[in-house]
């Protein structure tokens, strides 16, 4: 039919990466993958100043998170070790003690809170290759969800700790967690607003938002992974060798984005982020307006 071959020819193409794109995208990956500025637009946006390469491709981009949650894995691997630890205790036994049921409590909670991204995820696919990666739109949401975390992170109180957290505020956190299938929005910053206009401390919404990213940034990049491995024609040019440069820069500069975040949010606010996401999304809408670089 005319209109689906129009539809076809008017699809982003998906350029190989080199490995100089791949040193260049693994350090923007890493440096932006936990901030509330959303990794995947500028993934998306670099992409398009590098020459001959345009849109990295969503293949890409899931491999390269997986760098990114490894580093989350080892900085918190003493809750991670103790939630799956107290998870399996609390399977067929009626009596544990109060620590390993809140553990397991949370364990549950970020179960219920991956599957709204499972379910989307799966059922979009074709949004999130193409529609979705439109700079117009990715110019939108990185000024409007901005925004919204500004007035979250300024109205919300600061009092609850994971330790409330209820199975209506993981599904919550869950369903904000699917607005980062559009780059631009941001996961970390999504569920950073959705925990703070919930009343959780900022370095409270912030860790539950890292243990929540976990199976679904894995699960996305480990499917993805199978897909370049095995039907490498429909990996959109998600070169291996490549892509696991990427992923290994990605995973050593995310590390120390880790570790500088937990300090900075102990006495910062979200502010800079915000005004930083604002002045992007302007400056974008400027570029493509110009025609200095295409949607």
């Amino acid at each position: 039919m005319p209109w689906a071959l129009a539809w076809e020819r008017a699809k982003p193409k998906e350029k190989s990466v080199t490995l100089w794109d791949a040193i260049i995208l693994g350090i923007v990956q890493g440096l932006t993958e936990f901030l509330p500025i959303s990794s995947s637009a500028h993934v998306r946006i670099i992409g398009e100043f590098l020459p001959g390469l345009g849109d990295p491709g969503a293949t890409f981009t899931a491999i390269t998170q997986i760098g990114t949650e490894i580093a989350v894995l080892i900085y918190f691997w003493p809750d991670i070790a103790a939630i799956i630890g107290g998870w399996f205790k609390s399977l067929g036994r009626a009596q544990i003690d109060s620590d390993t049921k809140q553990r397991a409590r949370l364990g549950w909670l970020i179960i219920v809170g991956t599957l709204p991204i499972v379910i989307v995820g799966y059922t979009a696919q074709d949004l999130i290759r193409n529609t979705f990666r439109s700079l117009w739109l990715v110019a939108t949401v990185l000024i409007v969800f901005g925004l919204v975390l500004y007035i979250a992170d300024r109205l919300g109180r600061q009092e609850k700790t994971l330790s409330t957290l209820s199975v209506g505020h993981g599904l919550s956190y869950g369903i904000a967690q699917t607005l980062a299938l559009i780059p631009g929005v941001s996961r970390s910053g999504a569920t950073i607003a959705m925990g703070r206009s919930l009343g959780y401390t900022r370095e409270q919404a912030l860790r539950f938002s890292f243990l929540l990213a976990i199976p679904a940034v894995l699960g996305s990049g480990l499917y993805e992974l199978r897909t370049a491995i095995v039907e490498p024609a429909s990996a959109g040019g998600a070169e291996l060798l490549p892509t696991a440069v990427a992923t290994v820069i990605a995973f050593g500069v995310g590390y120390a984005v880790i570790a500088w975040l937990m300090k900075f949010i102990k006495t910062g606010s979200f502010l800079p982020f915000v005004i930083y996401r604002v002045g992007l999304g302007l400056a974008l809408f400027a570029l493509l307006g110009a025609g200095v670089i295409s949607a």
